[in-house]
Order: structure tokens, then C-alpha cells, then sequence
């Protein structure tokens, strides 16, 4: 597994709250709903490329 960096992350209560259920609701933790959103972003913006060309690569 690869290690992670941690870091503080400041949210607006109501933005946090909107997280917890949304996360709820796809039965990941608050933590893992961000790092899945973030990475979805990433990918859709060209910034990560997806995961079917990671492993065409290797």
C-alpha cells in the first residue's frame, strides 16, 4: 500500500455536513468520499491520467 500525506483541511460546516451524508450514502468514510472525489476531478481535468492507461503503460 502506499503511504499517504496528511494534512489539515478546513471545511465549511455545512459543506462538511453535505460530505458526511453523501459519503453515508456510498458507504465510504468522509475521508475516502474526498480523496474519490478529488481523484475523479483529477482524472476528468487531465491532471491523473485514468486508470486503463496506467496499466497499459507498465
Amino acid at each position: 500500500m502506499s503511504q499517504k500525506k496528511r494534512f489539515l483541511l478546513r471545511l465549511d460546516t455545512k459543506l462538511y455536513d453535505i460530505l458526511e451524508k453523501w459519503s453515508a450514502d456510498e458507504l465510504r468514510s468522509v475521508n475516502a468520499q474526498i480523496e474519490f472525489l478529488l481523484n475523479d476531478a483529477a482524472k476528468k481535468a487531465g491532471r491523473m491520467k485514468k486508470d486503463k492507461e496506467k496499466s497499459e503503460e507498465e
